[in-house]
């Protein structure tokens, strides 16, 4: 009667996978379990009688076991890879059990359940949700699994369900019954675990008018899943904890311990909108907060809020000021340096007659190209993962963005070693064909190589990327030091640079004379430095105080001004400022004129 039901499933050694009901039959697409091709598990296809019979024990026994736990699945599924895909489908299984399986939910169906959700809610592969192509798909695993949980069955007036990312527990409850309390302690990450508690209140026990059941569930990851895998974040500091309630409880106490025990953060309670799928901070009020914990008082409604947790203001502060900063000076940066680039190619011939010239613009040229390249590419990797095209397209858009950047620190490096030798090995020559070669091995060879084995070292295990974005991982393997440390101990060297520049000047501009003289002299130098200065990339150098004092809206300000408009300043300081260019772009300005009035 086109009823849907389960049998065991495993995959043979040719890669056919099927099984068999007792009224009709079905059969599973090849590879469908070692894939976790699940979509299909409730599609009836035509297959041969008994195809599953010779891979499981398909006696009467055999699928009433299966059916009553559908545990026979469960090995297939905790030997497959916790891959993007494979969630996608775990997902849609938990799902479709919640919605078809879920009658008489006894410990055993609870248990093959929370092994199964388990697999995804794995602390080790939280980065794997940024590249899920369903947005919603950890907010679809919170309502299947409330669902399913909401009908457990309570043996002995309670029940305990726990694994290591998640507890379900559960007792009988009535109007004489003393406040009632859920305590979980479960496993956060490899260093430790983190505690919630869920307490009912006895007024409102009170409000009971018979025996009912409240479920509890307790999730220590799913906050930083739902955090990775949603466009606008919030930033969730503690475990996200499940009610089911009866319709007449209406307010409950939750206690969280903070994953982050910061003193100068403060903590917010919301709970689970699951129509609007976000957090709202109407459904709770603080009650308490410590450096440790918070407690909450909640409002419990079946069928809006039933998960909880709690917010933490970001580390980077979050700002629309920031955010327009960024906007408006990448925009104004990437316009800047197309026009530094037409620029030169207007002017060089003007511009390159001696060979310091020629290095120099060479140099600069190379600079803005790398910048505009780098951000170009850091709107399409923001694209790629706002939309979560797949995890490889992630993988390379960082590679190239590591690469560009790199690229634009060793071509700044480049020209201060040119400056360099300008200044300290006068009767060293070097010839244009010597110096590209150098300059290329210096500017794009460096960056390739450091690129090329920080992806070969940290992607197979899955630690290239950060998680939520499509840049350099740092909490698990540290990849980000392949571009801190290359940029750090450049800028520390064009420090230096600036440093021989400004006495080299002093000693050859500075001297007795009027004060006319001396405040010309000042000027020299001023202007070698608001050259030097964005030109080699110091400051890049705000970035290391945003580091320090993280919080610190500030820096994080200063950081995106300087950075975000960084491409306008190579323009200005480096084309438009530069005296010869000017004098350049005059006479092809002159020169395009009078051939206007020949022609005319």
């Amino acid at each position: 009667n086109g009823a849907v039901c389960i049998q065991p499933c495993s995959p043979s050694l040719h890669g056919e996978t099927s099984f068999v009901c007792k009224d009709r039959k079905w059969q599973m697409v090849a590879d469908a379990c070692a894939s976790l091709d699940v979509q299909s598990l409730f599609q009836p296809v035509h297959g041969k009688p008994g195809d599953g019979a010779k891979y499981f024990d398909a006696d009467d026994d055999g699928n009433k076991n299966c059916q009553a736990d559908f545990s026979c699945i469960i090995p297939d599924i905790l030997s497959s890879p916790a891959i993007p895909g494979n969630i996608a489908d775990i997902v849609e299984l938990l799902k479709k059990i919640s919605l078809l399986l879920s009658d008489n939910v006894n410990r055993g169906k609870m248990q093959s359940y929370s092994r199964i959700a388990n697999h995804i809610l794995n602390s080790s592969i939280i980065s794997n949700w940024a590249f899920v192509r369903d947005r919603n798909a950890s907010s679809i695993l919170l309502d299947s699994v409330n669902l399913f949980a909401g009908k457990l069955l309570l043996r002995n007036e309670s029940e305990s369900i726990q694994e290591h990312f998640i507890s379900t527990k559960g007792y009988s409850i009535h109007k004489n019954t003393s406040e009632k309390s859920f305590d979980f302690s479960l496993k956060f990450n490899n260093t430790g675990n983190i505690t919630g508690r869920v307490v009912i209140p006895e007024e409102e026990l009170l409000k009971l008018p018979k025996t009912s059941k409240a479920i509890s569930i307790g999730f220590p990851t799913l906050g930083a899943i739902i955090e990775t895998s949603r466009l606008d974040p919030g930033f969730v500091n503690g475990m996200v904890l499940s009610v089911s309630l009866p319709e007449e409880l209406r307010r409950i106490l939750l206690t969280f311990e903070k994953v982050n025990k910061l003193e100068n953060v403060k903590a917010q309670c919301v709970g689970w909108h699951s129509t609007e799928r976000r957090w709202d901070d109407r459904a709770c009020s603080l009650k308490s907060d410590n450096i440790s914990s918070v407690v909450c008082i909640c409002r419990h409604h079946r069928r809006t809020f039933k998960s909880f947790s709690i917010l933490m203001s970001p580390t980077v502060p979050r700002s629309a000021v920031l955010d327009y900063i960024t906007r408006v000076g990448l925009g104004l940066s990437i316009f800047s340096l197309v026009l530094c680039l037409i620029i030169e190619t207007v002017v060089w011939h003007h511009v390159t007659k001696t060979k310091i010239t020629y290095m120099r613009h060479f140099c600069l040229v190379n600079i803005a190209a790398s910048l505009l390249i780098a951000d170009v590419l850091f709107i399409l990797a923001a694209i790629v993962h706002n939309t979560a095209l797949n995890y490889q397209l992630c993988v390379a858009a960082t590679f190239f963005l590591h690469f560009f950047y790199l690229a634009l620190f060793f071509w700044m490096f480049t020209l201060g070693l040119l400056i360099l030798h300008g200044l300290l090995l006068i009767f060293f020559n070097i010839t244009r064909s010597v110096f590209i070669v150098t300059a290329f091995s210096i500017g794009y060879g460096c960056p390739l190589v450091i690129s090329i084995l920080t992806v070969a070292i940290t992607e197979p295990k899955h630690g290239y990327l950060r998680s939520g974005a499509c840049w350099l991982n740092w909490y698990e393997t540290k990849a980000l030091l392949a571009f801190v440390v290359p940029a750090l101990s450049i800028i520390v060297v064009n420090v230096a640079v600036v440093g021989v520049v400004v006495v080299k000047t002093g000693r050859s501009s500075v001297g007795e004379g009027c004060k006319s003289q001396d405040v010309n002299n000042m000027i020299r130098i001023s202007k070698n430095i608001a050259l030097l200065t964005p030109l080699l990339g110091l400051t890049w150098g705000f970035g290391l105080a945003t580091i320090i004092d993280s919080h610190s809206l500030a820096f994080h300000v200063t950081f995106a001004l300087l950075n975000a408009f960084q491409g306008f300043f190579i323009l200005l300081f480096g084309t438009l400022l530069d005296r010869k260019t000017r004098e350049a772009l005059r006479m092809n300005y002159l020169s395009s004129k009078q051939k206007c009035s020949l022609a005319k």
